[in-house]
């Protein structure tokens, strides 16, 4: 089992950015540049490891090689988006991997791209990439249309991931860091699956009719030192048995006062006795169906306050109420057919991220992550 904090420590160390690994600052996947960039360099180190898997870190400061975090990012068909694109795509992995320097929000992302033999090209165009484009990786640089070179990275990469393996020393510290340490204020526990894996979790608890929620939830399996779970906004609910775990996510929508839980995603951790696992998200989302005249009536509203904002006019105390409920209002309006909707907060990105109030941008954030999962269109921007 490969301890993920331990594999990106070692090649920060050890290693410059080169065939098999790239360092990103953050991803950008909101937009069609964001989109293609990461595309481009998943494609290149595709094409340039075709024997062995390669890796791009994201949360790390180029130049001085820092180690500064990022978004806890948290999009299971992160996967469609390279079918979407790529003529044989590889198969990736994104795991979001938590630091102790680092603040409970924030995690390093780990991309690994999986070995896939042939070449890997762009059968769609996107932002500056034209269709038939294919990459590969010279020295720390993801170029196109050069044939890639055999590279012998192979033992290289079998090398840094066996001095990254677990022991019961990191597995056993890990522990013992989050239930006594890491979630001081909040209820901790873990449970140990098939004498082997262990799973960490830490939340505020609350009983609502029949069932327990949890807010403030952190989740990670100890083994691999990744994030399963991170937010400060919505409900969970814990379940486990003897072989699994599951975590179902609820989100707490609704116009002003009128709010209820909806089911939103349920991931199952399935343990097995010869120590391997499996996850499957599956998503449980039926948006809330409201009255289009009163939506409409919202979204206006909604537009008038994001002009204001933009004229740096003085909001007044129900504005600014309004102004907290706005990223979650206008996604509402967008699952309700109001198509515009994503693409005015999206532009409002900026605005949001200089309000006073910080918790407007933190919904905006999360209003981003949920509308990549429920309806993930990779042509509409």
């Amino acid at each position: 089992m490969i301890n993920k904090r331990l594999l990106i420590r070692n090649l920060l160390s050890h290693h410059d950015e080169n065939s098999f690994y790239d360092k990103k600052r953050q991803l950008n996947l909101h937009s069609k540049e964001g989109k293609g960039k990461f595309l481009k360099h998943v494609c290149a180190l595709s094409n340039s490891n075709p024997k062995n898997n390669s890796f791009l870190v994201v949360g790390i400061e180029d130049e001085e090689n820092l180690i500064v975090g990022t978004d806890f990012y948290d999009d299971s068909k992160i996967q469609n988006l390279v079918n979407a694109f790529l003529e044989n795509p590889p198969t990736i992995q994104y795991e979001n991997v938590p630091f102790p320097d680092l603040p409970p929000n924030r995690v390093v992302g780990l991309v690994t791209v999986r070995p896939q033999k042939g070449l890997t090209s762009f059968k769609k165009a996107i932002y500056t990439i034209p269709v038939g484009t294919f990459f590969s990786r010279m020295g720390s640089n993801s170029v196109p249309d050069v044939w890639p070179k055999e590279n012998g990275n192979r033992a290289l990469v079998e090398s840094i991931e066996k001095i990254s393996r677990n022991n019961l020393n990191h597995i056993l510290d890990s522990v013992v860091s989050f239930v006594t340490m890491a979630h001081k204020d909040m209820k901790a526990d873990y449970c140990v699956f098939k004498e082997f894996f262990v799973v960490c979790w830490a939340g505020k608890p609350r009983k609502i009719r029949d069932k327990v929620f949890y807010s403030r939830v952190d989740i990670e399996l100890i083994n691999e030192q990744i994030k399963l779970f991170y937010s400060t906004f919505d409900a969970v609910t814990i379940d486990y048995n003897k072989d699994e775990f599951v975590i179902t996510e609820y989100l707490h929508l609704g116009l002003k006062d009128a709010t209820t839980y909806y089911p939103f995603e349920r991931l199952v951790l399935h343990f097995y006795e010869n120590g391997s696992y499996t996850m499957k998200n599956t998503l449980l989302f039926e948006p809330p169906k409201y009255n289009p005249k009163l939506l409409g009536h919202i979204y206006q509203a909604n537009l008038k306050l994001l002009d204001k904002l933009e004229r740096r006019e003085p909001l007044t105390s129900s504005q600014e109420r309004d102004l907290a409920q706005l990223p979650q209002t206008m996604m509402i309006c967008y699952l309700n057919n109001f198509e515009a909707a994503k693409a005015v907060l999206i532009g409002a990105k900026d605005l949001l991220k200089q309000a006073e109030n910080e918790a407007v941008y933190s919904s905006f954030k999360e209003v981003m992550r949920i509308l990549r999962k429920v309806k993930y269109e990779v042509n509409e921007e």
